[in-house]
């Protein structure tokens, strides 16, 4: 039976797809119709996503070892991809992102470099090396979706490294779409608030019972509540939307 959904017969690359909201959205982009590249620096986690998606006889999903931080590693994924499938992605989530936090006065430079090189850098060297194939290989109806924050737009202490960095992600977005317009290729970025991740789940308990308190919805996020609009932004129904950052936060 063929894959029936907004995605149908796409195919998509998803960063740090080995646990939380990268995993939820693979589910859901399956779901949808696409073939899913589940990209992990933790090939075991990714092959856990794998087994865990939906198929369709016309679907194929595979797991993929891929640090973002490191450019040789993203050049060998999009080589695979290109042996697999014979074509790039046409989307492009880059959800793979870590943390470090301390205040900043006693933040280590190391910690500071690590998240900037992960967060921020992984996701331009992503976008530039993807971007480019699907420029090269004439593939239509490009959508690119970032994983920013709620804390690169107002800030969060401890987060000084992370703030920045996912600060500069949305300014990468905004960016991109004004230069990709032209390929078809649309960028956009989403900004989760506290999402109930393995990353949130590391927060102290008091400071998780401070942030409930504050948000109107009285309750942390889903990963699949980001995953819907994360497969939203992948469709064509989306389709004039383009440079746009979309705030998950349950109203803070």
């Amino acid at each position: 039976m063929a894959a029936i959904g907004s995605l149908a017969g796409k195919l998509a690359i998803v960063t740090g797809a080995g646990s939380g909201i990268g995993r939820a959205t693979c589910r859901i982009l399956a779901r949808e119709g696409a073939s899913v590249i589940a990209a992990d620096k933790n090939i075991s986690g990714a092959q856990d996503t794998v087994s865990s998606v939906p198929n369709g006889t016309d679907q194929t999903h595979i797991p993929l070892e891929l640090d973002v931080g490191d450019h040789k590693s993203i050049t060998t994924a999009l080589k695979s991809t290109l042996e697999h499938y014979k074509k790039p992605p046409s989307i492009i989530v880059n959800s793979a992102g870590i943390t470090r936090d301390n205040f900043l006065l006693k933040l280590k430079h190391s910690d500071f470099d690590d998240v900037i090189n992960i967060n921020l850098k992984g996701t331009f060297m992503m976008i530039q090396l993807f971007s480019n194939a699907i420029v090269e290989h004439g593939v239509q109806g490009g959508s690119i979706i970032n994983i920013a924050s709620t804390s690169g737009k107002y800030g969060n202490i401890g987060q000084v490294n992370y703030s920045a960095s996912k600060a500069g992600v949305e300014g990468l977005t905004k960016t991109a779409a004004k230069e990709f317009g032209k390929f078809g290729i649309r960028v956009n970025c989403v900004l989760p608030g506290m999402i109930a991740t393995p990353m949130t789940d590391a927060v102290p308990d008091k400071v998780r019972e401070k942030a409930v308190k504050m948000i109107p919805l009285g309750r942390f996020g889903k990963p699949e509540e980001v995953g819907e609009v994360i497969a939203f932004l992948a469709s064509d129904k989306s389709s004039y939307v383009h440079g746009a950052t979309v705030d998950i936060t349950g109203g803070v």
